[in-house]
């Protein structure tokens, strides 16, 4: 549960903060000296001296903050990712019969797909991780399939590998630098972008343009929706808690 996590002590979070990236220092290069001449008053013998050759060595061993995952980051996308396979399942049981009563517009049932997006830009918004958005909806689609999806194994799992993909481009064009509502709504239509590729794809081959057509705009309307504005609400929701602490997520909403 995100609820659980706790916020760490004052020292450690100070550590976290302060602890410099990139240090350069000097060090002595190892068995190396230059002998130089000092040049002498009134013409006495110059003095020989030995100097010590200095040479560079940066501290930073790790890769940057952005790109390394700690086991936080992992635990954290993988409860996301569960939790939402789970009621992915649980929808499933619901919109396919409200998907065949709103098949009287063909195309319109794609305002319910948005419900099937979220994984990935819930885990992206709170992890703020590369790949979060792709492992999330991996995870979720994997949970569902083994659940028992109406769409079968690779029905299911594929689709929701290509919607965590268009999910994450949305934070990869802004560079992972930033987060806010605009990108979030971004991200859910991406996704729902993707989704309606792979399921026209995959599914809808041989349909009409009109229902190819409303399809794609239902579908992005409702990715928009259901897996970016609102999951940027529920993320705000979960930082005011306090429950992100050990996230930057976390941070951004005490500034």
């Amino acid at each position: 549960m995100l609820g659980g996590i706790k916020h760490g002590s004052r020292a450690s979070e100070l550590r976290g903060l302060t602890r410099p990236l990139n240090v350069i220092r000097l060090v002595p290069a190892n068995g190396a000296f230059d002998v130089v001449e000092d040049d002498s008053p009134l013409g006495v013998r110059p003095i020989r001296k030995a100097r010590m050759i200095y040479m560079v060595e940066s501290t930073q061993t790790a890769p940057s903050g952005l790109l390394r995952w700690r086991v936080v980051d992992v635990t954290v996308t993988a409860v996301i990712a569960v939790a939402s396979g789970v009621v992915f399942w649980g929808l499933g049981m619901v919109t396919v019969p409200l998907s065949t009563l709103m098949q009287v517009v063909p195309g319109l049932q794609a305002l319910t797909w948005g419900l099937f997006y979220f994984a990935g830009p819930l885990a992206a918004l709170v992890v703020r991780k590369p790949g979060a958005a792709i492992f999330a909806e991996l995870i979720a689609a994997l949970v569902e399939a083994v659940l028992g999806s109406h769409w079968g194994g690779l029905g299911t799992i594929i689709p929701g590998l290509v919607q965590g993909l268009g999910a994450e481009i949305a934070f990869a064009i802004v560079a992972y630098k930033i987060w806010n509502l605009g990108v979030a709504t971004l991200s859910g239509a991406m996704a729902g972008l993707a989704g309606m590729i792979i399921s026209w794809i995959m599914y809808y081959q041989g349909y009409g343009m009109d229902f190819i057509v409303i399809g794609f705009v239902c579908s992005v309307i409702s990715g928009a929706v259901f897996a970016g504005a609102l999951m940027w609400a529920l993320y705000k929701a979960i930082a005011a808690t306090g429950a992100l602490g050990h996230f930057a997520s976390g941070r951004d909403t005490r500034r």
